[in-house]
């Protein structure tokens, strides 16, 4: 039975412990998406699993991505219908089972620029989308497709030129917020029992002769080292698979490249609609993504060969995606509009063609050497998928018989009951003495935990007001995020466990004394560590600020170090 796990600094440390003091049957390496829907995989098939990250839950590709749950229209393009199948399903799964407090429908405008011919052709392909949407059993409540004329289209967003489209399809997919979705993914595994610890850092394998037997794993707080012994390793680290595979002297049998992606985020009363919009690029496709009080409008897509810890965006990343949308906007966005900039990196399989558009986002899972699985590749709506087909490759290697998969059926953390808590938000509202504008806030992000939220607020009221400098969000998600989501410093909760960075036009920098001072209470930090933190912050941003301003990748990287 699942029980609402606290990953705060002690269950860290004890998780650490446990998994050194005896043999797993799975050690997962790697706390993005993936690596964590494996460890939820496995814990629910009955497997004792442990689960290491060497920085933050979903610090890299996880919290970085275009925040959509979504088929990928475009690969009905490309003729892969049946990744466009299995992502419909797994959408649909998200939206009615598994998470229906964070994943939620959204809409979209497909503005069309000819006439009958491109009308008929784009039309067939979003029927198509919706019709595998429905044959899948799962989404049914998304409203299907609709021709508007431009007129129609127009009164929804106004601010399209007119001269940019002579008519639109509206269409519906779902968005997510990536880095909540994963900090729930691993609160999950771990009430269920897996062991999880982040700054957790495999610097090293156990080896038997060539069976790969587990891994070493330092602390990065303590720089204590456990020897963590397993059955069965799965690397799952995305863009660094390649980086792990050389610990074992066995880069395997694919290759991953990186892609960077960069977003940006304007305020909403900057681009007036009712409805996401996206439109077509000479490479590929770009999204005006509704984000709450704001537009998320990318991607970019371009090789990437440098650090892959921290990708900075460029003044040419910025300089593109604001040409395209500004093709179709009546009042053009400029640089003065960007709230902030983000940029991630997409773990690709590699294939022949030297363009990062055209390589696999499919999946693939091997056994590298013995007793290690490696699976890459992907997209973020697949990962329940990806992690099944790696952990049934685990199970391959275990000398039992092991239950299949049971996630498709297991909802995560704060979606049982969620429905009945919505419709109640009016009396808990009054319960907790908060207006249901907050009530309505924390459901979405934290679905039936919401009522652990509310206890922190009636043990300490001053908990219950919002957070200076960050007026969306209550000051008791921060300590929230230290004492039940593994947050470990200013960065963990001002960047993933919230949005503040990307969603305020300082990026979070006066939200960063507020938070570190919450954090000092709940995580034992002096006056001196208080310091040290918001300082720490402030470089950070003062480093991607300075960043977005050189002309190209090697530039931009250099002066984020420098900062």
């Amino acid at each position: 039975m699942q029980q609402t796990a606290k990953l705060g600094p002690q269950e860290r440390s004890a998780a650490l412990a446990a998994m050194g003091a005896g043999e797993l049957d799975v050690l997962v390496i790697g706390g993005g998406v993936v690596g964590a829907g494996c460890a939820l995989d496995a814990v629910t098939r009955g497997l004792t699993v442990g689960l290491v990250e060497a920085r933050d839950w979903a610090a890299g590709t996880s919290s970085r991505s275009s925040k959509l749950i979504h088929g990928g229209l475009r690969y009905l393009e490309m003729l892969d219908f049946r990744l466009v199948r299995e992502a419909l399903k797994e959408r649909g799964l998200l939206l009615d089972r598994l998470a229906p407090h964070l994943v939620r429908p959204v809409p979209f405008l497909y503005p069309l620029t000819g006439h009958v011919w491109e009308r008929a052709y784009a039309g067939s392909g979003v029927a198509l989308y919706d019709g595998m949407s429905l044959s899948s059993g799962h989404g049914r409540g998304l409203p299907q497709h609709r021709h508007l004329t431009r007129r129609h289209a127009l009164r929804i967003a106004p601010s399209l030129r007119k001269e940019s489209l002579v008519g639109a399809i509206q269409y519906y997919d779902a968005q997510v917020d990536d880095a909540r979705f994963v900090a729930t993914l691993v609160r999950s595994a771990a009430g269920y029992g897996a062991q999880v610890a982040n700054r957790a850092r495999v610097v090293g394998f156990l080896r038997e002769g060539e069976r790969v037997t587990g891994a070493v794993v330092r602390d990065e707080l303590t720089g204590v080292e456990h020897r963590i012994r397993a059955a069965q390793v799965i690397n799952a680290t995305g863009v660094w698979t390649d980086d792990v595979q050389e610990m074992v002297g066995e880069r395997g049998k694919f290759h991953v490249r990186a892609s960077k992606g960069v977003h940006l985020v304007v305020p909403r009363d900057r681009i007036q609609s009712d409805s996401g919009i996206i439109l077509r690029t000479e490479k590929s496709v770009l999204f005006v993504i509704p984000w709450g009080r704001h537009w998320i409008i990318g991607t970019t897509d371009t090789a990437w060969q440098l650090d892959k810890d921290n990708p900075a965006a460029t003044a040419a990343d910025i300089d593109y995606v604001l040409a395209h949308v500004n093709k179709v906007l009546k009042t053009p966005l400029g640089r003065a509009d960007v709230e902030s900039v983000y940029a991630g990196l997409r773990p690709l399989l590699a294939g022949e063609s030297d363009e990062t558009s055209k390589l696999s986002r499919e999946h693939l899972v091997a056994h590298a050497v013995p007793g290690l699985v490696v699976v890459a590749g992907g997209k973020y709506t697949t990962y329940r998928v990806m992690a099944q087909d790696a952990v049934d490759a685990a199970v391959h290697g275990l000398d039992r018989r092991v239950p299949a998969s049971v996630t498709q059926s297991v909802p995560l953390l704060g979606a049982d009951g969620f429905p009945a808590l919505w419709n109640s938000r009016g009396k808990l509202a009054a319960a907790a003495g908060l207006h249901v504008a907050w009530i309505e806030h924390l459901l979405r992000r934290y679905g039936t935990a919401t009522a652990e939220l509310l206890e922190l607020v009636e043990s300490a009221p001053e908990l219950g007001r919002p957070l200076e400098g960050a007026g969306d969000y209550l000051r008791a998600e921060v300590v929230y995020a230290a004492t039940h989501e593994g947050a470990l410093d200013v960065e963990d909760v001002l960047t993933r466990r919230t949005r503040i960075c990307f969603e305020t036009f300082d990026r979070g920098v006066r939200a960063a004394r507020p938070a570190a001072e919450l954090l000092a209470a709940a995580l034992g930090w002096d006056a001196a560590r208080v310091e040290s933190e918001v300082a720490s912050y402030e470089a950070r941003i003062a480093g991607e600020r300075a960043a977005q301003n050189q002309p190209d990748d090697e530039s931009a990287m250099a002066v984020a170090a420098l900062a």
